[in-house]
């Protein structure tokens, strides 16, 4: 069995966790690459613990870097096949994160980057009791081999609310994806939210992460 997940994680800044917010990070990077989104985030959620655990496999592109899957853009299931891999071993440490935090499964978040998006969205629309929120940024929603969203539908069990946001001069994943993931998504039910940072590459902008803070207090009832 592979080694289990592990990586930086933030306390809430007041009192006890009320909630969790789990960061999946993208290709090349680590855990540590999205914590500090946890130390913005605390004036929108001061009661949220925050973990951002590094990806299974040493990343075959960056010395330092981990991934969830591997890409090499030569299979086109590649991404399927990864996502499905990897589920299992982030459901174990999902499920142990909240045991640690003593939180039930609702109390949950998935905030992804890139692959983490992948990740985030293949594994949140899977789970037994629905998070209360996914935010995915840069990226996009896997679909199975044969293409057809009614395959996805069969496998769905939960439709969490979601927030997607990319930049419109994203050159690693084009700005296309959003649209593709949001139809996609809004297909099957799901709650979809999105938000195009003008100017902005394949990375995160201060209005993006402002949106995707917002988004999860309402989404965690704490608006005030």
């Amino acid at each position: 069995m592979a080694a289990e997940l592990d990586g930086p994680r933030l306390a809430p800044r007041s009192g006890t966790a009320q909630q969790l917010v789990v960061f999946l990070h993208g290709y090349g990077a680590d855990g540590n690459d999205l914590i500090d989104i946890g130390r913005a985030w605390q004036q929108y959620l001061p009661q949220a613990a925050f973990v951002s655990p590094h990806a299974p496999e040493p990343c075959g592109q960056a010395p330092v870097g981990r991934q969830w899957f591997p890409l090499t853009f030569r299979d086109p299931d590649e991404r399927w096949i990864g996502v499905t891999k990897a589920a299992p071993l982030l459901e174990r440490f999902l499920a142990a994160e909240l045991e640690r935090q003593r939180l039930p499964p609702a109390a949950l978040a998935l905030v992804g980057f890139s692959q983490g998006t992948m990740m985030a969205l293949h594994v949140g629309l899977r789970r037994a009791v629905s998070p209360a929120a996914i935010v995915g940024y840069s990226g996009l929603l896997v679909m199975p081999p044969d293409g057809n969203l009614e395959t996805l539908a069969t496998e769905i069990k939960s439709r969490p609310p979601v927030l997607l946001v990319h930049g419109d001069r994203d050159d690693l994943i084009p700005p296309q994806a959003l649209f593709q993931a949001t139809q996609g998504l809004a297909a099957l039910g799901v709650a979809v939210e999105w938000h195009l940072s003008a100017g902005i590459g394949h990375g995160i902008d201060a209005e993006g992460l402002r949106h995707g803070g917002e988004f999860l207090a309402r989404r965690f009832g704490l608006n005030r």
